[in-house]
């Protein structure tokens, strides 16, 4: 029997505070709400401590798991109010790994194209459902793909050329542009060039996920927003992750929350409210390394 040694040596110790303020010029009624706030346990990442304080205060709290497995918080309220304040507080430990410390297996899913197991394709569906994707989208990748089709270097090569050919901004509201926009404007925010690599993979039947979460970046007054990559899963590999707005493989810097084969399901804040008012946002995230 092969014994599995875990993480013994950690590398950073983060503390993330994540503020979420909605304010309304009238009293509105919340509807029940799903938060997504508590970043995922992974083997290199474990949570220390998580607290979550939603002001108006809940009638009711239940933490539990979604249908993907991403923990959320299930909250119901009453009465009329005019803010809404989410805010969230973690400490967790990340732990330093080599994202090439795999092995493909069976062996033919280093070569694209390949097709998963009948199991596998089933278990993997909904990430595997890609939306139609225009001639130029399609040949920009077929161009990648003629040029390397071992799966790893085509998979470093896309996440490059998407981080070396398109304008990263910032874009704190609104779902990812349709993937043909993103790619004739040749800029987006992340959840953008994120939404667009996932089609573009899938095209070629390659599970792929949309991952939304923290990166730490150490620089000198950094602005950090909630950030989004890519997952994608490789038999006897697993689920690995690409940054295509950074051009990296995802490491012990990137903290899961939340993933899913739609970027709907990865929100922070999902439900609706009741009334006729307008709201204004406001977002903070800050993002320490304790010692």
């Amino acid at each position: 029997m092969t014994k599995i040694t875990p993480f013994k040596q950690i590398s950073m110790r983060f503390k993330i505070i994540h503020e979420t303020i909605y304010e309304f010029n009238k009293p509105v009624f919340f509807e029940p709400h799903y938060f997504r706030f508590k970043p995922k346990e992974v083997p290199n990442i474990a949570i220390e401590s998580f607290f979550l304080n939603i002001s108006p205060n809940p009638s009711g709290i239940s933490e539990q798991l979604d249908a993907e497995n991403n923990t959320l918080h299930f909250c119901w309220f009453e009465g009329l109010h005019k803010s809404f304040k989410i805010h969230s507080e973690t400490i967790l430990n990340s732990a330093d790994y080599n994202p090439f410390n795999i092995l493909i297996y069976p062996m033919e899913f280093n070569t694209l194209p390949f097709s998963y197991s009948e199991l596998d394709a089933e278990l993997l569906h909904a990430s595997l459902n890609g939306t139609t994707i225009g001639p130029e989208l399609a040949a920009f990748i077929r161009n990648i793909l003629a040029s390397k089709n071992n799966t790893l270097s085509f998979l470093t090569e896309l996440n490059t050329c998407i981080h070396n050919d398109f304008i990263v901004e910032s874009r704190e509201e609104g779902v990812p542009m349709v993937p043909d926009k993103t790619f004739r404007i040749k800029k987006g925010s992340c959840r953008d060039l994120a939404w667009m690599m996932i089609q573009m993979l899938r095209t070629l039947g390659i599970a792929t996920k949309f991952v939304s979460g923290y990166y730490y970046v150490d620089i000198e007054n950094p602005q950090f927003e909630l950030h989004a990559w890519v997952e994608v899963y490789l038999p006897g590999a697993g689920w690995i992750g690409f940054d295509p707005s950074n051009g990296v493989v995802a490491s012990h810097a990137h903290i899961a929350v939340a993933t899913s084969s739609h970027y709907q399901n990865t929100m922070p804040v999902s439900g609706t409210i009741r009334g006729d008012a307008s709201s204004e946002l406001k977002t903070n995230l800050s993002i320490a390394v304790l010692e």
